[in-house]
């Protein structure tokens, strides 16, 4: 099938099951002011947001929409990457419900299983994952082994043709929601603390998982904190080889910051309404303020660009590399800088609610900042990454 029949294809299926958008120019002061990087919800508008995620995915998925480069035999289309850019930009323009809940699972553990997985596995999770019918999170943060997660300590001891899995996982987003998750767990504690860990897909709704969500200072709880008391998981659904957890751990991870570098799994930030703020503010003629917003729109459009190039490696069968380590950074450099310029000229209005539509409301994001320094992996370590495995620099001592 050619790109040009597959488009029209996608354009007959989305225009019999989603309305086109309609860009209504809303003016200031009309409908919603919050603004934030993690969406701060209810558990019910949660789960509605859910249902609606995996309905869509469902009918796209049935309809050959949803999985463009799979594999067929796992239910993908088994075409190039260009035809999915392709649906993805038509998609754009028709009102469908956010794919948010599936970020994680089919951005970081999906990839992972197909990579790493067993044939049974694969054939049990892929298709119901990229179909909606399941979600899957990632079990790695500990409390103590966040950036350096080679320390971690969540110990998996066999037991026949079984693993009994005990331990504690932090930071956990989606977990409340979730059917399956990945977790690296420590099987050999006596070797170097990479090569002692193995990885493996374990059930959420085992006996001895107990989720508990964590409460941020935005109000909000996007992330859980997972505890594993003897969860038993069959040697089956381990994910490559024994102690070979840390190469199964590195798919993940770079996948992982190709999604939120991309803006995969956060939103960002709409310079349209922070010209707006500074409008209304009287700031938008300050010479220094115009400077520091094309500062920030500048190297938006600039990470934006390099993440296009990387993930279009990633579209085209190629491994994700450490340049995804540079738009995670992008990200949280560039959220900095409009957390940095909202500071500057809101002022007090930053943190006293006095009414005013469009300004207290922007404390949620410069709350909710904080976090995407160490989500992902912490600056310090992307810049470590960048500067051994991208310029070539001497490894930092250990």
């Amino acid at each position: 099938m050619s790109e040009d029949a597959f488009a029209e294809e996608a354009l007959e299926f989305l225009r019999g099951h989603a309305k086109p958008k309609v860009h209504v120019a809303t003016a200031w002061g009309e409908g919603s002011d919050r603004v934030n990087l993690l969406a701060e919800k209810t558990r019910e508008e949660e789960l509605a947001d859910l249902r609606a995620a995996k309905d869509w995915r469902r009918t796209a998925f049935d309809a050959g929409f949803a999985w463009i480069t799979g594999p067929p035999e796992y239910g993908g289309r088994g075409l190039p990457s260009s035809y999915d850019r392709r649906y993805q930009a038509l998609e754009a323009g028709f009102e469908v419900p956010s794919q948010g809940p599936f970020t994680i699972g089919l951005g970081m553990v999906a990839p992972t299983i197909l990579a790493h997985a067993t044939p049974e596995v694969r054939d049990a999770y892929l298709r119901k994952l990229w179909r909606g019918e399941i979600v899957a999170c990632q079990l790695f943060s500990e409390p103590g082994a966040g950036s350096d997660l080679a320390s971690l300590q969540t110990r998996a001891e066999r037991d026949g043709d079984e693993w009994v899995i005990n331990g504690q996982k932090v930071w956990t987003s989606g977990a409340q929601w979730s059917d399956i998750g990945e977790i690296i767990c420590r099987t050999d504690p006596n070797v170097p603390k990479h090569k002692g860990l193995t990885a493996f897909v374990v059930d959420m709704h085992a006996p001895g998982v107990e989720i508990r969500p964590l409460r941020q200072m935005t109000g909000g709880s996007s992330f859980n904190e997972v505890f594993f008391t003897d969860v038993r998981v069959p040697d089956s659904h381990r994910l490559g080889d024994v102690n070979n957890g840390w190469a199964v751990a590195l798919t993940t991870l770079m996948n992982e910051r190709a999604s939120i570098g991309a803006g995969g799994s956060v939103g960002t930030v709409n310079t349209t309404r922070l010209t707006g703020l500074l409008r209304h503010l009287g700031r938008d003629r300050d010479p220094l303020v115009r400077q520091r917003l094309a500062d920030i729109y500048i190297n938006t459009m600039v990470s934006s660009y390099t993440s296009q190039r990387a993930l279009a490696k990633v579209k085209a069968g190629q491994a994700p590399g450490p340049e995804m380590s540079i738009a995670k950074l992008a990200l949280t450099q560039n959220s900095r800088r409009v957390c940095d310029l909202v500071s500057m000229v809101l002022g007090p209005k930053l943190i006293a609610d006095g009414g005013e539509w469009g300004t207290y409301a922007w404390s949620e994001l410069v709350l909710g900042f904080p976090a995407m320094r160490i989500a992902g992996g912490s600056d310090e370590i992307m810049r470590n990454i960048i500067g051994e495995r991208v310029l070539g620099l001497p490894k930092e001592p250990g």
